[in-house]
């Protein structure tokens, strides 16, 4: 379900995915596929990981890697779920042939710099 928040999406984010809630920064990104298809990997990503797990390592993962990059964004892009959002948010079939637990291999590949 996609609810618009402008108050719950971080400021220099455009939506951010609480399952089982895609949240927009404004009703103009609905027609964004390349952001919903992003953020509906975050979903698949969230159900797998039965979704408390999946909040306790992205924050883990996000703490470890602001501590190896020491810049916010830098961390953040190279959290192995946020690597694979990313890796495939272009590619609007992903989900229909993503492989369990497809985010696993984004820990093990070199991080971007």
């Amino acid at each position: 379900m996609i609810l618009i928040s402008k108050y719950l999406v971080p400021k220099g984010y455009t939506g951010l995915t609480i399952f089982p809630f895609v949240f927009l920064r404004s009703r103009q990104l609905i027609k964004h596929a390349v952001l919903i298809n992003h953020e509906k990997i975050h979903l698949k990503q969230q159900l797998e990981m039965l979704i408390i797990p999946f909040y306790l390592i992205y924050g883990i993962e996000f703490l470890v890697r602001l501590c190896q990059y020491k810049e916010w964004d830098l961390a953040y892009r190279n959290i192995s779920f946020e690597r694979e959002a990313y890796a495939n948010e272009l590619n609007l079939v992903y989900l229909k042939h993503r492989p369990f637990w497809a985010f696993l291999k984004y820990f093990f590949i070199k991080h971007i710099e």
